[in-house]
């Protein structure tokens, strides 16, 4: 099965860190309605590594994953559209 061209922009809305893996931290993004995330992994390497975190992200619908719980959902919403309105897409979180 090919995977679909469309993409969709997706805000940031929390940045947590791995209970399993050390020096791992969890940036999730969601879509302004909360119904579907997107999460990126990203390992510190170092004090020095300096990888920003944007307001938004353009990604393959192919990447996103449904946010099944209504509560997690109004929340992701509502975090993606306070990031949305305090910040332009590119700007660093």
């Amino acid at each position: 099965m090919a995977e679909s061209d469309a993409t969709e922009q997706v805000w940031f809305v929390e940045r947590t860190y791995s209970d399993d893996e050390q020096n791992l931290i969890i940036i999730t993004y969601a879509t302004l309605d909360g119904s579907h995330y997107f999460r990126k992994e990203r390992a510190l390497t170092s004090f020095t590594d300096s990888r920003e975190t944007t307001a938004a992200v353009e990604t393959s619908t192919d990447n996103l994953g449904p946010v099944e719980d209504p509560e997690r959902r109004n929340q992701y919403a509502d975090a993606a559209s306070r990031t949305k309105s305090n910040y332009d897409p590119d700007e660093i979180v």
